[in-house]
């Protein structure tokens, strides 16, 4: 079983700092409450579970520690950036990889998540040696989710999520696709304080950028969207752009891939028929939140692309996102971004089968369910991985 003061009193010991963000600690604690009681781990998956949590207080601990022993670099700015953000499932990691062609932006880095200190700028050495590391970790991590690279895109030095500097403030969203957490995924919306989640995000952010050029982040997690509220607190000239996908497939994509990702962290089994119903009131937050930041005070720094354009005419929807960002698109940009698309065409990594049936989902309910957010921006129904006007 998992005990939230024995994974932060190993970090503290491990870092040689105290822990003195009680936000994180409650966090922890209704994580580790919902884990024990609902995820039915292997003897395997507790011990992985438990080193897992130890390493992301260790590194966050470890920003801290390089914190006060360096004051300036809470003064880093970190200024206008940009979050990439959408429904799980609806093309984000997509659309950041082809912002991860325009050499204005600066995108997260999977090592650099996973290991963001000692700092880039600090100690250029001792990150590529981590670089480096990764890249062989990776590839012997790869075998551990089934068929995961049809399912996700991630390339072994390419751009990563956000999710891994949320979940080291064990605020993050996605826990509930990794492990079974259903309590503490409304507890985060409902209760915790996101606005500390994320100002731990930007002392990550700090670390990475400290002593190195400055350059907007392009920041992707399609869990931004619960938190665009907080996000503003933290970031104050933060823009967000938004994809938008059918809502069914989105929520049968993500329970397939929650459902390989719980077998892989040692979950015993995975009912898919609960597992369906999980996701689709994941899926259901999602869009609430989604609508009432389009509607809210923030609505105005939100931009929109439409998935299915995107997939289809990649430059021209990058065109139209820089514009409404106040952006140009060189000529260079747009052809960079042409040879991506062309390079990594759809299926090439392999085909993501899944149906709604598989985990026991009543089309019209959930047609019905997702009617007001389907209409308000004409997103047409998706039949065999191609869209059709209804």
């Amino acid at each position: 079983m998992l005990n939230a003061e024995q994974i932060l009193a190993e970090a503290e010991q491990a870092v040689g700092v105290s822990d003195n963000e009680p936000a994180v600690r409650a966090n922890l604690e209704r994580l580790c409450a919902d884990i024990n009681t609902q995820a039915e781990l292997t003897e395997e998956g507790w011990r992985r579970t438990h080193l897992m949590l130890v390493n992301d207080a260790c590194n966050r601990l470890e920003g801290v520690k390089w914190l006060r022993q360096h004051p300036e670099i809470g003064d880093e700015p970190i200024e206008q950036p940009l979050f990439l953000t959408g429904l799980p499932r609806s093309g984000t990691t997509y659309f950041q990889y082809l912002f991860d062609c325009d050499p204005r932006f600066r995108l997260l880095r999977t090592w650099e998540a996973l290991t963001p200190s000692p700092p880039p700028g600090a100690d250029p050495a001792a990150a590529e040696q981590r670089r480096a590391a990764w890249a062989v970790r990776r590839r012997q991590l790869a075998p551990e989710v089934k068929n995961f690279a049809a399912m996700h895109l991630h390339d072994e030095d390419g751009s990563e999520e956000c999710h891994i500097f949320l979940q080291q403030s064990a605020g993050a969203a996605g826990f509930n696709n990794l492990f079974r957490t259903p309590g503490y995924f409304d507890y985060l919306l409902d209760e915790a304080d996101l606005a500390a989640s994320y100002r731990i995000h930007k002392r990550q952010l700090q670390l990475l950028q400290w002593q190195r050029e400055r350059k907007p982040w392009a920041l992707k997690y399609p869990n931004h969207l619960l938190a665009v509220p907080e996000i503003m607190l933290v970031y104050p000239d933060a823009r967000f752009v938004m994809t938008h996908r059918d809502p069914l497939q989105t929520v049968a994509s993500i329970a397939k891939l929650s459902y390989h990702l719980r077998l892989a962290r040692g979950l015993q089994a995975v009912d898919k028929i609960v597992l369906g119903r999980e996701m689709t009131h994941f899926i259901k937050r999602h869009v609430e939140r989604l609508l009432a930041a389009v509607d809210g005070p923030y609505g105005a720094r939100i931009s929109h692309v439409d998935y299915y354009a995107l997939v289809a005419d990649p430059v021209t929807e990058m065109i139209k996102v820089h514009r409404q960002l106040e952006l140009d698109t060189p000529p260079e940009l747009q052809q960079a971004v042409a040879n991506w698309h062309r390079d990594n065409p759809k299926n090439a990594r392999g085909a993501n089968h899944y149906t709604l049936a598989e985990f026991g989902l009543d089309e019209p309910a959930l047609e019905e369910l997702f009617a007001d957010y389907m209409a308000r921006f004409n997103i047409p129904r998706e039949a065999d991985g191609l869209a059709r006007k209804q």
